[in-house]
């Protein structure tokens, strides 16, 4: 399960832009890398033609490893690290402080309950879910 989706809002932990937040765009799965939205913005120099008769420089996002970010947890609006989790027979991504369920763009669910059902009594062991549970 990937850890980073197009659409999701994600922080940047290291590099010139540490500390921005941006959605991905894209996520270019074969060399772990992702273009988000203001981020790593380089020049692209493009050259005279009939669709651009001037040329120039046009500012552009550029891919960042996908190490280097991480997602919002949605309940907290901090960045968080992911883990799964089977919610109602579906697995799920899960942020791993506040244990809630990290909303995917593409489906347009966007539940944000807690992932504490028998469902994730069996992936994160009764101790973790009974744990989770607690917290609410």
């Amino acid at each position: 399960m990937d850890r980073v989706r197009k659409g999701d809002v994600v922080a940047v932990m290291s590099g010139e832009d540490k500390g921005k937040r941006g959605r991905v765009l894209r996520v270019l799965s074969d060399s772990d890398r992702v273009v988000i939205e203001g981020i790593n913005l380089v020049h692209k120099h493009l050259r005279k033609s009939q669709r651009n008769p001037q040329g120039g420089r046009v500012r552009r996002e550029a891919p960042v490893h996908a190490c280097t970010v991480m997602p919002i947890d949605p309940s907290t609006d901090k960045p968080t690290r992911v883990s799964s989790a089977v919610v109602d027979g579906r697995r799920v991504r899960v942020a791993r402080k506040s244990r809630s369920v990290i909303p995917t763009q593409s489906t347009g669910k966007a539940s944000t309950g807690k992932a504490t059902s028998e469902g994730a009594t069996k992936v994160l062991g009764p101790a973790k879910a009974a744990a989770a549970g607690e917290k609410e």
